[in-house]
């Protein structure tokens, strides 16, 4: 067992001290995933990658002390999730003040998953993906791993307990099944 796994199973018995002792492990980490992730947002994003790292951390162990991690994969997929919803949230806030909360048709010959993403086309994604989730949860997260964490096949396929070759064939049925969803979407 390694030393993250350690502390996170301290956390979940109440060591109430064990969250600042795991901060500094897996802060740089953090950070690099977020840095990742908003290199692919839109240019002028008001949400800086410390900031969406703080926002994750206070949202995985902050305040109600009842974080429940498994191990070290479990946490980073749950900081993927975090990171996620963040950055979700943060594009609704923005559409509902710039465009009176309307939705806007998305272009999808535009749209490439790895790819900046506006606002809407962050939420058209997220639609879809919450979609995906429903009928395949396991694509859904690595979809969530890949582009919302910045994981490579092999980081993803290790948190998800996955060959490299099976995560390969699920991102590319993911890929698909989401640009279907979104194209469907946008001709409603």
């Amino acid at each position: 067992m390694n030393n993250i796994t350690q502390i996170l199973d301290a956390i979940q018995q109440g060591d109430s001290k064990a969250a600042d002792e795991l901060l500094p492990l897996v802060y740089s980490e953090l950070r690099k995933l977020a840095a990742h992730r908003m290199s692919n947002e839109a240019p002028g994003h008001t949400l800086q990658p410390t900031a969406l790292v703080h926002e994750a951390w206070m949202r995985l162990v902050g305040g109600d002390g009842k974080a429940q991690f498994q191990n070290r994969g479990h946490f980073f997929g749950a900081a993927a999730e975090a990171m996620r919803r963040i950055l979700i949230d943060n594009a609704r806030r923005k559409r509902a003040q710039r465009h009176g909360g309307g939705q806007q048709k998305l272009d999808i010959q535009e749209v490439e998953i790895a790819a900046a993403a506006t606002d809407d086309e962050l939420l058209a994604l997220n639609d879809a993906l919450d979609k995906l989730a429903r009928q395949d949860k396991q694509k859904a997260e690595l979809v969530k791993l890949r582009y919302f964490a910045g994981m490579d096949f092999e980081e993803a396929a290790e948190v998800l307990g996955i060959s490299v070759p099976t995560a390969n064939r699920w991102w590319a049925f993911a890929r698909a099944w989401l640009f279907k969803e979104i194209t469907a979407q946008r001709n409603q």
